[in-house]
């Protein structure tokens, strides 16, 4: 018998996770206007944040979980992923309505990235979820919770705060609405209490993936960073004096620091 209880339990903690990108999207209420200096930063810190979350969490999560060579293997799925999304975007006919057609297909690159690198997380959310009621726990809402669950659902949960950020910053050069850009950090986590849901029921299944899933989202992200991210800054800053590099790479240093002090304390 299905314990429905069980698995309502476990998408709340996978949509708790996801409320918490919409965090990161709070910040720009206050900020009428950005400079095209300001601008800069931003994608630097952005850059930061995805290269960081990379190299320091998702990849060493996936080596932590499997071979390196599944790892490898999502790395390069991920990378190919971006890449064959952005040939298909480029050449599809989008009526953006609201947007201009380049940027409408960046935001629906942007957005479907950071959504489909989102899944793992939600798969590793259900995994810690998998002794759920067995063995020793936290007592919570009638269960008894693994302290991993917990663990995991509190770390994923600060860690979409700076992705929040890091969707909002290419939103807001696009002149998107404050309320748009929590509602579309908040979608691009949407998957997480699909993906706790699905591993919670097929754990078996769902754990020998983790490793292909966290070099997945890696490979994805890195790309995203290299191919767009940093051409979009060094762009937008070929007025300023030194074209932009000092504000990029001080953004990236601020971004990418803040996510190696955030996993390192988590």
């Amino acid at each position: 018998m299905v314990d429905w209880a069980a698995y309502t339990l476990v998408f709340v903690a996978g949509l708790i996770t996801a409320l918490a990108t919409g965090i990161g999207a709070l910040p720009f209420f206050f900020v009428p206007d950005i400079s095209e200096k300001f601008n800069v930063g931003l994608w630097g810190v952005a850059s930061g944040i995805m290269m960081a979350a990379s190299i320091f969490g998702l990849i060493p999560e996936g080596l932590n979980a499997g071979p390196w060579t599944t790892v490898a293997v999502g790395l390069v799925a991920g990378g190919l992923l971006v890449l064959v999304a952005n040939d298909l975007l480029m050449d599809a006919d989008i009526d953006s309505r609201t947007y201009e057609e380049a940027d409408f297909k960046k935001l629906v690159l942007i957005l479907g990235v950071l959504t489909v690198h989102s899944f793992p997380e939600g798969i590793a959310i259900g995994v810690s979820f998998a002794e759920l009621n067995l063995g020793s726990g936290i007592p919570l809402l009638g269960f008894t919770v693994p302290a991993l669950a917990i663990a995991m659902t509190i770390a994923i949960s600060i860690h979409n705060i700076p992705e929040g950020v890091a969707i909002s910053i290419p939103l807001r050069t696009m002149g998107v609405a404050e309320w748009k850009m929590v509602w579309w950090s908040i979608f691009s986590s949407l998957p997480q209490p699909l993906g706790a849901v699905i591993a919670f029921g097929f754990v078996q299944l769902a754990e020998p993936l983790l490793p292909a899933g966290f070099g997945f989202a890696a490979g994805a992200m890195i790309y995203l960073v290299l191919s767009e991210f940093i051409p979009d800054a060094l762009e937008a800053g070929e007025e300023l004096d030194g074209k932009g590099y000092r504000e990029l790479v001080a953004g990236f240093a601020a971004g990418g620091g803040a996510m190696v002090l955030l996993l390192v304390v988590v």
